[in-house]
């Protein structure tokens, strides 16, 4: 029998990536949601612990398959790096959702929204980035999603310096600064990392040729 005949071909690493894509939308849709109704209690937590347990699954299940297939789609490193960086979008919405409740930070308060909603548009452009990679040879949307992302990570270092400046000059307690201050760094955070992973699609793209 020929050699190939052992080789898994049909590892669907695209179908993987598509799913993991999907959950990160969904967990900055439902933390865009809490954050529009002013709410981050045990409800709220639990059905983004569920989020994010799925998505460490399919990240799994991705690196799994990646130490079992001789033939991959992209690079090894490549698939590696953006498993992980996807997943560590999902849990960067998570660890924020702990913390707003942990530091007891109820009520609607526009500027999270504001940061909410450029998320979305970030994840958004990121997942239809991912899901654009099957079909590499028509790289235009892609690089139009990418650059978009970049475009919303400025946007969002601009914002956090604003709302940070705010902060300092309207709120008194320092308790109260830091902890907000902390929220907005991390949801900047986000940005980047979404940046970060758009960079690897970039580049998946030119190696690709």
């Amino acid at each position: 029998m020929p050699f190939y005949k052992f080789i898994p071909h049909e590892v669907k690493f695209f179908d993987l990536f598509d799913k993991q894509a999907d959950k990160m939308v969904e967990a900055m849709n439902c933390f865009k949601e809490f954050a529009e109704k002013g709410i981050f209690d045990d409800t709220c937590i639990e059905h983004m612990r569920v989020i994010e347990h799925e998505s460490d699954g399919i990240t799994h299940e991705i690196i799994d398959s990646l130490n079992k297939t001789f033939i991959t789609p992209f690079d090894r490193e490549d698939i590696h790096s953006l498993a992980n960086e996807l997943d560590d979008v999902v849990d960067l919405i998570y660890a924020i959702s702990k913390r707003m409740r942990l530091y007891k930070l109820k009520g609607k308060n526009k500027d999270i929204i504001e940061f909410s909603h450029l998320i979305m548009r970030s994840v958004s452009s990121l997942a239809g980035a991912i899901k654009g990679l099957r079909n590499h040879r028509q790289p235009q949307q892609i690089q139009e999603a990418c650059i978009e992302i970049n475009k919303i990570e400025n946007i969002s270092d601009q914002l956090r310096d604003a709302v940070i400046q705010k902060l300092l000059e309207s709120k008194k307690d320092p308790i109260t600064i830091i902890k907000w201050k902390e929220i907005y760094e991390l949801l900047e955070t986000v940005l980047d990392v979404c940046e970060d992973v758009s960079n690897i699609v970039v580049s998946i793209l030119v190696k690709q040729g």
